[in-house]
């Protein structure tokens, strides 16, 4: 009985390939997060002050191009591991203030920490189980985000709170349709290098806790 023996080997390798990427993907995903909290936790502990909008986009933009021109070396780990450790600098400071701004302060990190870990694991989870293709989002997302992140430049510089929160709420929900669309792209092909995916799906649950922790402080805070 003939068979394609050729495809169905091209199938195999096809699968064990993904597989791989997945499970680099969210093991390296885990060890920065891990370093990321570390970081942020000698920040909260050492009092360190914020770094300001400047100074932040110029980090993250700077090692997340690091990052991708690294992405297929051996320093493409080293940069990944300065992106998120960077980033978790800059968490150390916001988790200060809301400690020290609200009676409630430790209640709402922890319950900000524990709504990121249900989400991402709740949408990833979903992804990753029913094998769904989530990459028709992309347009959206990629539009949704752009207008979120001008709008919170904005309510930044202009100091308007309403404006801020909507812009969370926003953001909460784009980064879930990010996640869904980051893992999609793991199952189905659209990613095959794990530092960029780890580097994506971090970026996604930062702001996604950043988001829920702004929200929750707005609405559950008690000075």
């Amino acid at each position: 009985m003939f068979t394609n023996e050729p495809a169905i080997t091209r199938s195999r390798e096809s699968i064990l390939s993904t597989n791989k990427v997945i499970r680099n993907t969210y093991t390296l995903l885990s060890m920065t997060l891990l370093f990321s909290a570390a970081v942020a936790g000698v920040a909260y502990q050492q009092n360190w002050p914020p770094m300001g909008i400047i100074v932040t986009l110029v980090g993250f933009f700077g090692l997340m191009f690091l990052t991708n021109a690294t992405r297929n070396s051996g320093w493409g780990l080293v940069s990944v591991f300065a992106l998120t450790g960077f980033m978790g600098a800059t968490i150390g400071p916001i988790v200060n203030l809301y400690v020290s701004g609200f009676s409630n302060g430790h209640e709402l990190v922890m319950m900000a920490m524990g709504g990121t870990g249900v989400i991402f694991l709740g949408l990833s989870g979903y992804a990753l189980t029913t094998r769904k293709d989530f990459s028709f989002m992309g347009g959206f997302l990629m539009v949704g985000i752009l207008v979120a992140f001008l709008a919170g430049l904005g309510a930044a510089v202009f100091n308007i709170p309403g404006l801020s929160l909507a812009v969370s709420g926003a953001f909460i929900l784009l980064m879930g349709g990010k996640i869904l669309y980051d893992t999609s792209a793991l199952v189905h092909g659209g990613e095959t290098n794990y530092i960029m995916a780890t580097v994506s799906l971090y970026v996604s649950i930062y702001n996604l806790f950043l988001s829920l922790l702004h929200m929750l402080g707005a609405f559950a805070g008690e000075r």
